[in-house]
């Protein structure tokens, strides 16, 4: 039987009993790791494997790994890495250097998440903020033209994927112009559509052939005035899978943000209804994971196609000199911060 169109959290930092029993009987297609996962590499890599092992596959492991204010993974155990503003600084410097700095600096961030089994990370960024936006976004973002953002999120896209880790290309099909944080509220977006076709739009059409992305809770109301694009079928399948030309695995962002009305079940029948192949729940609490893995189905047509070519899109990883390559990264931050 296919795996259910659902990528879910856990609770705590190991696999209960009552978590390891609702992941045989659900059987998610994915997982996604937060803080609260998170303590030590060998504890890391005893969940991830755990997880795996309670669906009897290799089943895809997510997290949010940018660096800056969203890194999961954290120091004293891991790195710390910039924000996405970082590279964009020294793109405006020299761009073949800034392209260099971000494939290298999503490589070892590749590195860090293969050892840990975790073999998908929620980027790139490809938001286009405006002055006005909601810091949500903020520094997160390479910049504020579309195909500068663009161009760096294709080298952090290749850096992973040189890592032997997925890239999910996010918040499409932009957060950047929203003046709210869909994590608490519901933002809207007024702007025409020339206006969002030549900016927030552009910057993820060059990206289109990315193996999965994540819808962005916002409603664009020149295009549907009622609904986020997680929920409007128009936003999906004319915007993202048609304007945008993207036809690989569409989740939501999370289905529990506050940006989103409805029962959690609502929500998730919505939103692949409009079009969207698998459901996202990430707080980590089994009565909610409980609610959206019921109302989900088991993949079937095209987003099963879409899961399994995904998969197939995982590389072995590229050899390369680990500690050669911290050095030379620690340099290039060195260098942009003289």
């Amino acid at each position: 039987m296919a795996a259910r169109a659902v990528i879910t959290s856990v609770p705590g930092l190991s696999l209960s009993a009552e978590a390891r029993a609702f992941l045989r009987d659900a059987d998610p297609w994915g997982f996604i790791l937060f803080g609260y996962n998170i303590d030590t590499p060998a504890q890391v890599r005893a969940l991830v494997a755990a997880l795996r092992d309670a669906v009897g596959r290799n089943a895809p492991v997510l997290i949010d790994q940018e660096g800056g204010r969203v890194q999961r993974l954290k120091a004293p155990h891991w790195p710390t890495y910039p924000p996405g503003a970082f590279y964009g600084a020294v793109y405006d410097r020299d761009r073949a250097a800034g392209l260099a700095a971000a494939k290298l600096g999503a490589r070892l961030i590749a590195h860090d998440l293969f050892e840990l089994g975790i073999d998908v990370d929620c980027l790139p960024i490809a938001d286009v903020p405006v002055s006005e936006a909601d810091p949500v976004i903020g520094n997160r973002a390479y910049g504020m033209r579309a195909d500068k953002v663009a161009a760096i999120g294709a080298a952090v896209a290749e850096g992973l994927m040189d890592g032997g880790v997925l890239p999910v290309l996010k918040h499409i099909p932009g957060h950047g112009r929203a003046t709210a944080d869909s994590h608490h509220k519901l933002p809207v977006v007024a702007s025409d559509r020339a206006t969002l076709e030549s900016s927030d739009f552009a910057a993820f059409r060059p990206l289109a052939k990315l193996p999965l992305g994540m819808t962005a809770h916002v409603v664009f109301s020149a295009i549907d005035a009622l609904a986020p694009a997680t929920t409007s079928g128009t936003m999906v399948h004319e915007v993202i899978r048609k304007a945008l030309g993207f036809d690989g695995l569409l989740m939501t962002d999370d289905i529990s943000m506050k940006a989103l009305s409805g029962t959690l079940a609502e929500r998730s029948r919505a939103s692949l209804a409009a079009g969207c192949d698998v459901v996202l729940h990430c707080n980590g609490t089994l009565d909610e994971m409980r609610a959206v893995a019921g109302a989900v189905p088991p993949l079937a047509g095209e987003a099963a196609r879409r899961a399994d070519a995904a998969l197939a899109a995982r590389r072995t990883p590229v050899a390369f000199d680990v500690a050669a390559a911290r050095e030379e990264f620690a340099g290039m931050m060195a260098s942009a911060s003289a």
